[in-house]
């Protein structure tokens, strides 16, 4: 498998090198030249099989020629053992046709864990191998951070620096990062949005003679690896009801793109996906695009679903590269233009196709609230605020009654009692046994400016375990 640049300039990369690049040196993302198709039959035989070995037969063609199947199979198994649910990602009816895929079962209660865990294990394997040392420079808007740090904080190669927005994360997320010690682990937070660290993030991959020689590596969503980890579990919830034999849609929360993108990807590989429903909050950049063609940039507002506080949404580059048909020169112009006027709009014929599969919705924090309590008073069961304003997107965008909507359930309530706690839901929420004394652990954490100079110096003193670089 080899992948390539959605800008076209950069070369053409293995598994193992895409894993350790993030960006192309074009400024690009790495997609695959050629997506491997599954037939109906083939996806068929997939039916009641452990999800690690699931995984591993939708993966295996990614990173065929990097890594042998034995190697692959176990890092797989070692992956998804470590979730608190037999199931790993099992799916809960809240009516007739409509379910949550539960994907918060991870150590660190979030979907980020999927393909982080995956991601750490994945590093470990290749760095040994190669004999290298790595810097990750991460950016998070809540549950990246945490679940990054804890697939990578066992990994002998890697130093790992995250960034998160002071003050704009819930304490939960906070806590989870900052509570994690090592030698190799470090937390900054910048005094400024998500936006803003990703931008740093984006920009030292860009230029990394601060680093002394030293290869940097992505852990957000830019890295392909992230995107193929998030593909296996559509291919798991349409095998629960019914799939291939019957359509599947999906309404799923999103600020970055990456795990709608990956839906996107399940679809073209051959699994039946309807209809593929991007939820997002008063941050609705990807809304806006979906519902009137207008990619515009606005002010970011802090809202109760803050992982999707994000108005540059990275991995919408890999579907408008699809779109204009695989065209690199015609996105680089295009994220030019982005970034000189920070708007865009795409050809008529372009947006239309993307609306045959693709809806969206924007919902405020109040609606998010009152969802949070519809839910509870119907069933029972308490949503986090993400995963609340996936389920009114669904019930406000559902093409068909007919074909089963399948939320994803993006994190536990634990992680946000402030939202949980405004939409009245009077249930008492309890961290799980691993995480039961979050509030009294010691915390280590950094707050530096929103400069980039003042980011990477520290960066740079700090790497090695310690030794600066």
């Amino acid at each position: 498998m080899r992948y390539i640049s959605t800008r076209g300039q950069a070369p053409a990369l293995n598994f193992e090198e895409v894993l350790l690049a993030g960006l192309a040196t074009d400024g690009g993302l790495y997609v695959p030249e050629n997506l491997p198709r599954f037939t109906q039959e083939e996806i068929a035989s997939w039916a009641g099989l452990p999800y690690h070995e699931l995984a591993f037969r939708v993966m295996r063609p990614f990173v065929t020629g990097s890594i042998p199947d034995a190697d692959f199979k176990k890092i797989l198994e070692e992956t998804y053992g470590v979730f608190a649910h037999s199931a790993v990602a099992p799916l809960r009816q809240l009516n007739g046709n409509e379910w949550v895929l539960e994907l918060f079962h991870g150590p660190t209660l979030a979907f980020k864990d999927f393909a982080l865990q995956l991601l750490g294990r994945l590093l470990d394997y290749v760095l040994e191998k190669r004999g290298e040392r790595v810097v990750i420079v991460g950016a998070t808007s809540g549950d990246t951070g945490s679940a990054a740090i804890e697939g990578c904080k066992h990994c002998e190669n890697v130093d790992i620096f995250i960034l998160h927005p002071h003050q704009r994360v819930s304490e939960v997320q906070r806590r989870q990062m900052t509570t994690i010690f090592g030698e190799n682990i470090h937390n900054i937070a910048i005094e400024g949005n998500f936006d803003d660290c990703q931008e740093m993030v984006k920009n030292s991959f860009a230029d990394q003679s601060f680093l002394k020689g030293t290869r940097l590596v992505a852990v957000n969503s830019i890295n392909w690896a992230r995107i193929m980890a998030q593909i296996v579990y559509y291919f798991h919830a349409a095998l629960q009801l019914g799939g291939p034999a019957r359509s599947v849609s999906f309404s799923v929360p999103t600020g970055n793109f990456g795990d709608i993108f990956a839906g996107y990807l399940a679809r073209n590989m051959g699994l039946p996906i309807n209809q593929l429903i991007v939820a997002t909050n008063r941050n609705d950049i990807l809304h806006r695009f979906m519902s009137g063609n207008q990619y515009v940039k606005e002010t970011l507002h802090a809202t109760l679903s803050p992982s999707m506080d994000i108005m540059v949404s990275s991995n919408f580059e890999r579907l408008l590269f699809d779109l204009h048909g695989r065209n690199g020169a015609a996105i680089a112009g295009l994220m030019d233009s982005f970034k000189k006027d920070g708007s865009f709009s795409v050809e008529q014929e372009r947006w239309t196709e993307a609306r045959k599969l693709f809806d969206s919705l924007a919902v405020d924090d109040a609606q998010t609230c009152e969802t949070i309590a519809e839910v509870y008073e119907q069933t029972g069961e308490v949503l986090d605020p993400h995963t609340a304003i996936g389920v009114k997107a669904a019930r406000e965008c559902r093409r068909s009654l007919d074909i089963p909507m399948v939320i994803l359930g993006t994190a536990h309530p634990v992680k946000f009692p402030e939202a949980v706690e405004k939409a009245g839901v009077g249930k008492a929420l309890e961290l799980p046994a691993h995480l039961s004394d979050l509030f009294e652990r010691n915390e280590r954490c950094t707050v530096l400016p929103n400069d980039l100079k003042a980011v990477q110096a520290f960066v740079s003193q700090h790497g090695n375990r310690g030794k600066p670089l």
